[in-house]
């Protein structure tokens, strides 16, 4: 079996365009992760909060962030896919979070193959609201577990998401190359 993390391509043109591998669906409180020496997707968690994911959520192959953990990505998406899906997807920007002391920023994509999302192309082009939606889902779903603390940090444009991604790139090649 594939290792998705190990043996998946960061993207078929990265960092323009990337695969996110979902782990957590949006509309749902199931906290999923990749376990990459399964490999599968397993539940690590319930969210303590009561509150959603607005996107789908999960990671960026052969990748490695300075919270030393696979680079996070939100697919914002329609109807939620399935744990494991593999998602052809355009970064447009990135939120910075620091996470219990961590830089843990967030990658935000669209599906490449899905035309409601062509005019997304940049951070200016995904709404104040659903920007506020996002936010307040990171800043809130923490609340609930003990001894942790989350930060968002702001909103940068798709040139910084790609940046993050191409230092995550680098960070993997030194770790695991």
């Amino acid at each position: 079996m594939a290792n998705l993390w190990e043996d998946l391509e960061t993207g078929p043109d990265a960092p323009e365009t990337i695969y996110a591998v979902v782990e957590c669906l949006k509309g749902e409180r199931n906290k999923y992760e990749y376990d990459k020496d399964i490999p599968g997707v397993v539940l690590d968690r319930v969210l303590h909060s009561n509150v959603h994911y607005p996107a789908d959520y999960g990671f960026i192959p052969q990748s490695y962030y300075d919270d030393e953990d696979p680079f996070d990505v939100m697919v914002l998406v329609e109807d939620a896919t399935f744990p494991g899906c593999i998602i052809e997807a355009r970064p447009v920007a990135l939120m910075k979070m620091d996470d219990d002391g961590e830089q843990d920023d967030k990658v935000i994509a669209v599906p490449t193959e899905d035309p409601r999302f062509d005019h997304v192309q940049d951070l200016d082009d995904i709404t104040p609201q659903l920007r506020n939606e996002i936010d307040e889902f990171f800043t809130t779903y923490k609340n609930l577990e003990k001894g942790k603390e989350v930060e968002t940090l702001g909103w940068e444009d798709r040139q910084a998401a790609y940046d993050a991604i191409e230092h995550a790139q680098d960070l993997y090649d030194e770790h695991f190359a």
